[in-house]
């Protein structure tokens, strides 16, 4: 038996497979051009492809629903086609804003992430230089403690002196370029 304008729904309906191909080549162009106007913002081919294919599924699916003749079948499939077409806008636009949303995210972690950089850069820098400003072994007991991460005893045995002295050097050392820091900011500010 052929499919005919007369007799789609009713094969349809009984899950012909000719009636299935008989409303694709037959609806094709009116569901492809509700996708198209409706998805056209989107940009994505593929999203209207997907988006055809879905409404014929669901036509498939639901066929059993439909009542009515030919004039209300494509009604029907317009409206299928609508919502569907309708739900795909909004998921894109949810992936869209949630891809914006972490794109801002990367941008303020990168961006702090600079800054923090930036920072103990400088005082690193002021730090050597306040550094620079005491005397030789207090210098050297600071750079082994600090940069080099030796213990006590170690700078002790190394500089040749005793671990209470090199205790009490990064005391008074620490205490000094405390000070000297205080003192500048102090004339920034």
């Amino acid at each position: 038996m052929t499919v005919s304008n007369k007799n789609f729904i009713k094969r349809l309906k009984k899950q012909k497979e000719d009636a299935l191909e008989y409303v694709i080549d037959e609806y094709m162009p009116f569901v492809k051009a509700i996708a198209l106007k409706i998805l056209q913002p989107i940009g994505k081919r593929d999203s209207v492809d997907d988006c055809i294919n879905d409404v014929f599924l669901e036509v498939w699916k639901n066929s059993h629903q439909f009542n009515g003749e030919e004039v209300d079948f494509k009604k029907w499939i317009g409206i299928i086609t609508k919502y569907k077409a309708i739900d795909y806008y909004r998921v894109y636009e949810k992936q869209a804003a949630r891809e914006k949303h972490l794109d801002e995210l990367e941008q303020i972690s990168t961006h702090s992430n600079l800054q923090k950089s930036i920072l103990e850069r400088e005082q690193r820098s002021e730090l050597l230089f306040e550094l620079s400003k005491l005397d030789e072994l207090d210098r050297d007991i600071f750079i082994m403690k600090y940069f080099l991460g030796l213990n006590n005893s170690e700078i002790a045995t190394s500089l040749h002196l005793t671990k209470s002295a090199v205790d009490n050097r990064l005391y008074r050392g620490k205490k000094k370029l405390a000070k000297n820091i205080k003192l500048k900011e102090q004339f920034i500010i």
